[in-house]
């Protein structure tokens, strides 16, 4: 099928991933459709070169008519509330719509998907502490997940494993699911607002060794990766979508830090960490692990434009103001 004929509809266009990957599709040639639950931000999704589609994620009948009417050959789930999320402390409440979107959503999604023979259907995942915490650590697709999370992320990763599990094993639409590295972008990610102000102000510390692994990704890289993954993507399989660095907090957060002109993060023991933030925080700051590129890279014939976040974050720091 030719891309100017292939049509895909972006559920959750408007998001960090969701409004590079709309005007990524149209620059390759694909006949998009945007949702959006807000209506003040179809205006977005038109500038972008989509048409824009109003309806809850939540909603079935919402959803059906959309899928209905745009009649897409591949759905694409972006459907997240991640704006704004800082509070690692309380991360069950801080995630718990998207874990709504990533579960009742994903269902949702996947129904209309069936009813109006939509052939594909990619969703977005994450890659980092749903890994097992043991081990080598740097993950493949193939390695386990944490059978034992910390009782604040059971929640996220009871939601993550369901949208995994329903995708990959449905075969109408055929399922893939992008697990992304943690997002950084202009204003987005590690680069929100709320977030650069917390370290500037070095209201994030380093916590125990450090030792935890993390993977991120450029949003701009994840819609890339995205796009291949509509074109050549095996059905039933799960792609890591990260950079080709995985860094320890130890390196990583001091380095970012410096790059937005603050002081190095405090250092706090994590046994004061566990008592004051929760057995959750200190597991993503000093045993979760990070996620390897290769399989997308050889299956996918991807390569991110920001191989490395030393620079990426670099760029991005550099065009900022100053405090």
């Amino acid at each position: 099928m030719q891309k100017q004929t292939m049509r895909v509809l972006v559920a959750g266009a408007t998001g960090a991933v969701g409004r590079p990957l709309v005007s990524a599709l149209v620059a390759a040639g694909y006949t998009v459709a945007g949702v959006t639950h807000t209506a003040a931000k179809k205006d977005i999704i038109r500038r972008l070169g989509a048409e824009p589609v109003l309806a809850n994620g939540l909603e079935a009948a919402q959803v059906q008519a959309a899928v209905d009417a745009i009649r897409p050959d591949v759905i694409v789930h972006e459907m997240t509330d991640l704006s704004g999320v800082t509070d690692l402390r309380h991360f069950d409440r801080s995630f718990a719509k998207s874990n709504l979107l990533r579960t009742h959503g994903t269902d949702v999604l996947l129904a209309a998907a069936r009813r109006a023979g939509v052939k594909r259907l990619v969703a977005q995942s994450f890659c980092g502490w749903p890994y097992a915490r043991t081990g080598a650590p740097i993950k493949t697709e193939k390695d386990k997940l944490d059978i034992d999370p910390p009782a604040e992320l059971r929640p996220s990763f009871d939601a993550i494993y369901h949208l995994e599990q329903s995708t990959i094993t449905s075969s109408s639409p055929e399922g893939i699911v992008l697990r992304y590295g943690t997002f950084y972008g202009p204003a987005t990610g590690v680069f929100e607002p709320a977030m650069v102000e917390q370290i500037r102000r070095r209201r994030v510390p380093l916590i125990g060794d450090g030792a935890g692994w993390w993977s991120f990704v450029h949003v701009d890289d994840a819609a890339a990766a995205t796009v291949r993954a509509i074109e050549r993507g095996e059905a039933g399989n799960i792609y890591n979508i990260v950079d080709d660095e995985p860094a320890q907090v130890r390196e990583w957060l001091p380095e970012l830090a410096r790059l937005l002109g603050a002081k190095r993060p405090l250092r706090l023991p994590a046994w004061i960490a566990r008592f004051l933030a929760g057995d959750h925080v200190v597991a993503m700051m000093t045993e979760v692990r990070a996620g390897s590129n290769a399989k997308a890279r050889t299956e996918l014939l991807w390569e991110p434009a920001h191989p490395s976040w030393r620079k990426g974050f670099a760029d991005i720091a550099a065009r900022l103001p100053t405090q």
